[in-house]
């Protein structure tokens, strides 16, 4: 029947992973011990029919899983419905089925870094059976055998509050929070009547004010210009500035603009690729650009590799310009077509201070033998008041970012992996700059054990979102 193939399809695209979580999400209404021996998508929808939990006129409950963990696209293209519906349906008293605390715990273990999960089990190992805390046991797996040792449970959070508290604070607030909204018999809002109980009316969707953010319109096909930037050769910055005659070449650039134009073009966008301009050269790109007609385009791409300093980029003659003469050009004042629609700008571009020696690892800087590179300091005036812009820089303040000449910068790779894992599970552009964030954050190059922080700024109104479909 088409019911049997929807559920097949369905199931063909689930993941493992996906699957675990599925099921872990289920658990206030399927016992674990039913739930240990299903190892197949198909057998787990089985069981939600044997439950009464999914019929052929019913799939709400479907609809909710798919939705908690992100996979925006089955929503969309098998069952009919979408990330907006599906957050206005669960602000209905009664509507969602997978509980606050069930919810609360998945977010947890999707927070949580590899790193982290170790360090858990490290943590847990005199609690927890030492078979159960393997290396390839998921954060969920871990959860579960703390609520079978009766150390985990909805009005039983004080383990975990002590392991994020030293593993994770920002997890540790988002437990505290919780129990002020969904703990004890109070209803957690005045909208929303549930309790929070297992399988009962309360979940963190219910609890989210009417005051739902909207999402920026990305239907057109294409979905706009993405404009790459790319200087790799600064021999001419070598010969006419005496005071950058060190200036190295951009090795592994090309591999940063490989991975840009491999990821927006899936995402819809027409690439334009420009290489090796100098600064006159670069404002006239620009400036062709800004003057292009964008009315039936959704959104606006610029993507900058090159060197520079404070807030500016070096054309590859070594003149300057400003990182914020850029982004201004295409305000809606100065870019009419594109008012009120994204602009999203990312910049690999450094200072020209070096810190290390190295020999795989190359600087975007003007001393020569330099190891690192420092990428332009974010500054105010870089990204203009108007709304709707995002900027992306490749670190913070004062510190440095790196480049491998053989596989490009960390910021532009982990971008690129981060959007091409993500756009497809409906996720939006400043949670996946917050795991950019934090994959770069976590990187080390030795021997000085060097790190990097990227920082995203903007003044996006809506959530920004990249459908793959």
């Amino acid at each position: 029947t088409y019911f049997h193939k929807l559920l097949f399809d369905i199931s063909e695209a689930l993941t493992t992973t996906e699957l675990d979580a599925l099921k872990f999400l289920s658990l206030d209404y399927i016992p674990v011990s039913k739930l240990e021996g299903i190892q197949r998508p198909q057998d787990f929808f089985k069981v939600l029919q044997e439950k009464n939990m999914m019929e052929a006129g019913n799939l709400s409950y479907l609809k909710e899983l798919l939705f908690y963990i992100s996979r925006i696209d089955l929503l969309e293209t098998r069952l009919g419905s979408s990330r907006e519906e599906m957050e206005r349906e669960l602000q209905v008293p009664g509507r969602a089925k997978v509980s606050a605390y069930r919810q609360l715990l998945y977010r947890i273990a999707e927070d949580l870094a590899p790193e982290d999960v170790k360090d858990v089990k490290f943590l847990l190992q005199e609690q927890i059976p030492r078979n159960k805390l393997q290396d390839n046991a998921a954060m969920l797996d871990v959860f579960i055998e703390m609520e079978k040792k009766g150390i985990l449970g909805e009005d039983n959070l004080s383990k975990l509050k002590t392991l994020c508290a030293n593993i994770n604070i920002s997890l540790l607030k988002r437990i505290e929070e919780y129990e002020l909204k969904f703990a004890g018999s109070e209803p957690c809002c005045a909208t929303c009547k549930g309790r929070g109980a297992p399988g009962g009316q309360c979940s963190f969707t219910n609890c989210l004010s009417s005051q739902q953010l909207e999402v920026y319109k990305m239907t057109s096909r294409p979905r706009g210009v993405c404009l790459i930037l790319n200087n790799h050769d600064f021999a001419k910055a070598r010969e006419a500035v005496p005071e950058l005659r060190h200036m190295k070449d951009r090795n592994g650039t090309d591999v940063d603009a490989a991975a840009l134009r491999r990821v927006f073009s899936k995402l819809h966008f027409t690439i334009a690729e420009y290489k090796d301009l100098t600064a006159e050269e670069i404002r006239k790109t620009v400036n062709i650009y800004k003057c292009e007609d964008h009315k039936d385009k959704d959104c606006f791409v610029c993507c900058i590799l090159s060197h520079g300093k404070k807030g500016i980029i070096y054309g590859v003659d070594g003149q300057e310009v400003p990182i914020q003469e850029l982004t201004t050009s295409f305000t809606g004042r100065n870019c009419r077509s594109l008012a009120g629609k994204p602009k999203v700008f990312f910049v690999q571009a450094c200072q020209g201070e070096a810190c290390q020696k190295g020999v795989t690892i190359e600087t975007d800087s003007g001393k020569q033998d330099s190891s690192i590179e420092t990428d332009a300091r974010f500054q105010l005036d870089c990204i203009p008041t108007e709304a709707d812009f995002l900027l992306g820089m490749a670190t913070l303040q004062d510190y440095v970012s790196y480049r491998s000449t053989r596989q490009g910068t960390w910021y532009i790779q982990a971008l690129c992996q981060h959007l091409e894992y993500s756009c497809p599970r409906g996720e939006d552009i400043l949670t996946i700059l917050t795991a950019v964030n934090r994959e770069v954050s976590r990187k080390t190059c030795m021997p000085n054990a060097e790190k990097q922080m990227p920082q995203p700024s903007f003044t996006l109104r809506k959530k920004l979102i990249f459908p793959v479909n």
